[in-house]
């Protein structure tokens, strides 16, 4: 079947320019694989990566510099060695055992009880310990094989064989074909055989050429890859003889470090100084991947290929995959040469490029064969660059300035009129080429190998971007926000009517109008869906059967045919392959394409088709080529998504489990958890997930990108947690699956029932001890109650009597100062009136008179006087008085004197007069001088008291106690 198809192939090589096979597991030719770069930065571990290994389920193992990395897809684990040494080399065993090997240690990697890689030393068994390092581990069946520079140990039935070099060290073992061959220096290559070092036959063809890989060439025979010497290959007997091909010098120059063989028919080798080479059986270069197009760097340590046929590189500073077997393969202009990409064709041994900058070239070559891309302007054709198009094997390019005929490397100007957007020869049976440009439309006739300009039609002015012929005479002739019908003559000499029908006869208001041919029917794209046109009607109706069935595509913006009804509808950067199938079926593919959205000029996408099943997809920063020939998927290689951990989410403990383990128990303190899940499977695309919780969320989650889920505050019960995932080509694994039980709270377990029942019955019988305590405390209690009331009771009437005998002792004392008080008013005022009566009778004798009728004199009156001023100046009174005022005032007077010192005795009666309340008058009746004399003795007494104005002198000496 292969060798038809290649015959076959080999017959249209000249219709086609660029084949491959058709064939799963070919590698493209032209242009690069994507790259998905790791740095440090991503897996948190060391930059050098010496080993690469993939066990059954697709996880990546990396032999780093600080220890074993793990990933997943989704996240990278590090698993630092226990000696902290460096990790060279690691290699997986069908059993799930991952053996690695490195300074002066050698072990295995395997799940403990609860999930965790737990480390396992084999090198602990040697009688000394390893002073060495491992730097190659080959595995056959149960007999592991740890090579050093000085040793080989072999590993089986948990006993150490060693091997030595005979006083020569070894450089690098491998396994090939089932055989196990070594390097000696510096006897040469040597196969190990039933535990002995057999020389090889030729070795001394390639002796001192460090050999750095052995590849199975065929069933028998061997491709020898050496450092510095290039590619040897190497028959059954152990003849050596070099493989003659064109890179075997580059690769020389480049330092071969490693190899591996890739889709049982090509040979991928690392190298030191220049990254990946990719040959195929024949020696030809099918890829070279090196800085320049992706790698982090271009040192290659290790090789792997994973499930996919993606190819790993652990490099000198990161870990690189190269999608190899992909649909896409990708060109980058990272020096920003070419510009935007607008238009593309292969024509007569040349890829040609139109862009915003100009008209770009480079050789194409038809047979399968590696070249690097190199792409070249043409000459005078800066500026930008709308339409290629090849008309009766006329290559055209529509210019920013013109329309120009291309021929190799060359152009020449067919037009001057300016913006050729699109050219179109209505019939491959009629010499009528129209263009479409910025200011109308041109007439061109075809010739062979050649196309001549006739005219611009004066008649129409507008912008053209389309055109699609209606019938014969009748053109559509689409722009910006313009759609017109044009009626041309019968010979296309002039234009008869022109029919504008924008946002007129049912096409709805739409900022972009287009015209495209879909199966052999003018379909009219619109922002809100694809219409047609009804002739007859002379009017537009929505294509609703068409419209439901595409979805978003419904709104597409362009249509390019794709060749067997089949047609790319393109959606603002969304691209689709819709295949029209009979019946009004449809089948569309939005997954091929799906890693460029985002990554083209809005509005001016472009897919140009080199060959019927090669495609050139225009993008930011180069274009990319899409192979429909391959068929590369099997879904029996599709892992299921693997649940990597149970987190607490109230702490940094993680609850880990084997993929074995039935029930995960999680503590009620940690029933907020974060699951953590995968699939490792490799895309360029993200992978999708969706999960259920059974007895939670019953149904499906939507399609998420996040690699976890989180669940809070989960009762206490058990659950299902069911996870799927869906591959960018829409794909649905099959599920996984784990039991989870939440526990109850320590005080809902069986323990503590027992417990509680334990207390109640302690506590019951407590109760009762405590209770019969009460009684017997509380008849003592009621005794000594009542004994204290009694005695509060005789407490309290003897309280009251002394009360009582206070109060009337108080109301005796009451009375007695009122009585004091009614006293001392008494005298007081019985010392005013003797004052009064004085004064009158001294007035009274003042006026008497002789029998003359004269006043008496006064020595007449001297014995009176003499008598009334003794009586006035009698202090008896003021003795008695003082004495009876300080037993009413609490000895008023001797507090007066302690405060104020200075006080006369004056002072103190009127001080004691003013404490009484007495008016002015009636104290100058007692002190027997004037009013106006009082009130000069208050001012004073008011100085000596040192009494502001604003006090009352009366208030202030009835306050003192």
């Amino acid at each position: 079947m292969k060798f038809l198809l290649k015959s076959f192939f080999t017959l249209f090589l000249l219709l086609f320019s660029f084949i491959t096979k058709s064939l799963a597991g070919d590698i493209q030719y032209l242009a690069s694989p994507w790259v998905q770069q790791y740095s440090k930065s991503t897996y948190q571990a060391g930059n050098q990566n010496w080993g690469l290994s993939v066990d059954q389920e697709g996880l990546i193992y990396a032999a780093n510099s600080e220890g074993l990395l793990v990933y997943d897809g989704a996240y990278w684990n590090l698993h630092p060695h226990p000696n902290k040494g460096i990790v060279r080399v690691v290699q997986v065993h069908s059993d799930g055992k991952i053996y690695t090997g490195g300074q002066s240690e050698f072990g295995y990697w395997e799940k403990n009880d609860k999930g965790r890689l737990a480390y396992h030393s084999i090198s602990s068994q040697l009688l000394k310990n390893l002073n060495d390092e491992i730097w190659k581990i080959i595995i056959q069946d149960n007999r592991i094989i740890f090579q050093s520079f000085s040793t080989i140990y072999i590993y089986e039935n948990k006993k150490i064989r060693t091997i030595t070099g005979d006083g020569e060290p070894f450089l690098f073992a491998f396994q090939t074909n089932k055989r196990i061959f070594i390097e000696k220096i510096p006897s040469g290559l040597h196969e190990l055989k039933n535990n002995t070092l057999i020389p090889v036959a030729g070795k001394d063809r390639i002796k001192g050429s460090n050999i750095l890989s052995i590849l199975p060439f065929d069933t028998s025979s061997f491709l020898i890859g050496t450092a510095k010497s290039g590619l040897f290959l190497m028959d059954k007997n152990g003849n050596i003889a070099p493989w003659e091909n064109a890179i075997n010098e580059e690769l020389k120059n480049a330092q071969i470090n490693n190899g591996i063989k890739l889709l049982g028919q090509y040979y991928v080798y690392g190298t030191i100084l220049n990254g990946v080479y990719i040959l195929d059986q024949s020696g030809h270069l099918v890829q070279h991947i090196n800085k320049s197009v992706g790698l982090q760097n271009n040192t290659v340590l290790s090789l792997s290929i994973d499930k996919q046929s993606n190819i790993w590189t652990g490099l000198d500073n990161g870990i690189d995959r190269i999608a190899i077997n992909a649909d896409l393969y990708y060109y980058s202009d990272k020096s920003g040469k070419l510009g935007t990409i607008y238009s593309a064709k292969i024509y007569q041994g040349f890829l040609y490029l139109g862009t915003n900058q100009g008209l770009f070239y480079t050789p194409w070559n038809q047979h399968k064969k590696y070249q690097p891309i190199d792409f070249k302007m043409i000459a005078g054709s800066q500026g930008q660059v709308w339409n290629l198009e090849v008309i009766n094997e006329v290559l055209v390019c529509g210019h920013n300035t013109g329309t120009f005929q291309v021929k190799g490397t060359q152009m020449s100007l067919l037009s001057p009129q300016t913006g050729g957007w699109v050219i179109k020869q209505l019939s491959p049976h009629f010499p009528t080429v129209l263009q479409g440009n910025y200011t109308g439309i041109s007439l061109f006739h075809s010739m062979p190998n050649a196309l001549q300009f006739s005219t611009q039609y004066p008649n129409f002015k507008s912008g053209v971007q389309l055109l699609e012929t209606q019938s014969k005479n009748n053109v559509w002739a689409a722009g910006y926000n313009e759609l017109n019908l044009i009626t041309f003559s019968d010979n296309f000499d002039a234009i008869k009517q022109i029919k504008p029908y924008a946002q007129q006869k049912g096409l709805p208001r739409s900022a972009n109008i287009g015209v495209f041919k879909l199966a052999d029917i003018n379909v009219f794209t619109t922002d809100s869906g694809l219409y047609l046109y009804d002739e007859l009607a002379d009017k537009f109706t929505p294509y609703d059967h068409l419209n439901k069935k595409l979805g978003t595509f419904a709104k597409a913006n362009k249509i390019t045919a794709a060749g067997n009804n089949s047609y790319w509808f393109i959606n603002q950067t969304r691209i689709a392959l819709v295949d029209l199938q009979p019946g009004g079926k449809i089948q569309i593919d939005s997954i091929k394409l799906a890693p460029l959205e985002g990554n083209m000029m809005k509005y001016y996408e472009n897919i140009t088709a080199l060959n019927p099943k090669q495609y050139l997809i225009s993008i930011d920063n180069g274009f990319s080529l899409l192979n429909l020939n391959r068929d590369n998927f099997q879904p029996n290689a599709v892992p299921i998504p693997l649940i990597r951990n149970i987190r607490t989410l109230s702490g940094t403990d993680s609850i880990y489990f084997n993929s074995v383990k039935e029930l995960v128990e999680i503590k009620h303190k940690n029933n907020s958890i974060r699951i953590s899940y995968a699939l490792p499977y490799y895309t360029e695309s993200a992978i999708q997930y969706q999960y259920k919780l059974n007895g939670v969320q019953d149904e499906w989650s939507d399609w998420t990108k996040l690699p976890y889920k989180e669940f809070t505050n989960l009762a206490v019960g058990n659950y299902s947690f069911v996870i799927r995932a869906k591959l960018p080509n829409g794909y649905i694994t099959k599920e996984n699956k784990i039991e989870i039980e939440i526990l109850p709270p320590w005080y809902r377990t069986w323990y503590a029932y027992l417990a509680y029942l334990i207390g109640l019955v302690f506590m019951t019988k407590s109760i009762r001890i405590w209770y019969k305590k009460k009684l017997v405390k509380h008849e003592q209690k009621l005794r000594e109650d009542y004994l204290v009331k009694q005695d509060e009771l005789l407490k309290q009437e003897a309280v009251r009597a002394q009360q009582h005998l206070i109060e009337v002792k108080n109301k005796q004392l009451e009375q007695e100062l009122y009585n004091k008080n009614k006293e001392l008013t008494n005298a007081t005022m019985n010392i005013v009136h003797k004052n009064e009566l004085l004064n009158s009778l001294n007035h009274e004798l003042s006026q008497l008179k002789d029998e003359n009728g004269n006043k008496l004199k006064a020595e007449q009156l001297q014995k009176v006087a003499k008598i009334l001023k003794n009586a006035y100046e009698d202090n008896m009174d003021w003795h008695l008085f003082e004495q009876s005022f300080n037993e009413t005032h609490e000895n008023f007077f001797k507090k007066l004197k302690l405060q104020f010192p200075e006080l006369m005795p004056n002072d103190l009666k009127l001080c004691a007069y003013l404490r009484l309340n007495m008016s002015s008058k009636e104290i100058a009746s007692l002190l027997n001088i004037t009013t106006r004399g009082v009130e000069i003795r208050r001012y004073r007494l008011r100085k000596k008291l040192n009494l502001p104005t604003e006090q009352n002198l009366s208030d202030f000496l009835m306050n003192i106690n």
